[in-house]
């Protein structure tokens, strides 16, 4: 267990923009360019959210053309419910 890469997986969730983009990301892979409107952010600021997403392993992305699209990792946020079970888990 790593606890630096645990506080990455929990620094992901800590800002109303990236819990934004996880409940959007939840109907389906989204290009940045629909982020960037739902969000009403700037490129740089979405850019930096991903980031932050992305290497936490909550989502997963792909480019196509000049865009990235972006989708919910699956595996990841199974990894991530792991992590958070771990920290709080009762006797039940």
């Amino acid at each position: 267990m790593s606890y630096r890469d645990d506080a990455r997986k929990f620094k992901a969730l800590a800002d109303e923009n990236r819990l934004a983009i996880l409940m959007s990301l939840q109907q389906r892979e989204k290009c940045a360019c629909y982020l960037l409107e739902e969000l009403n952010i700037s490129q740089s600021t979405l850019s930096h959210h991903m980031k932050l997403l992305c290497d936490s392993g909550l989502v997963d992305y792909r480019k196509e053309g000049k865009w990235m699209h972006y989708s919910l990792s699956e595996e990841g946020v199974k990894a991530f419910r792991e992590v958070v079970d771990g920290y709080i888990r009762t006797g039940n």
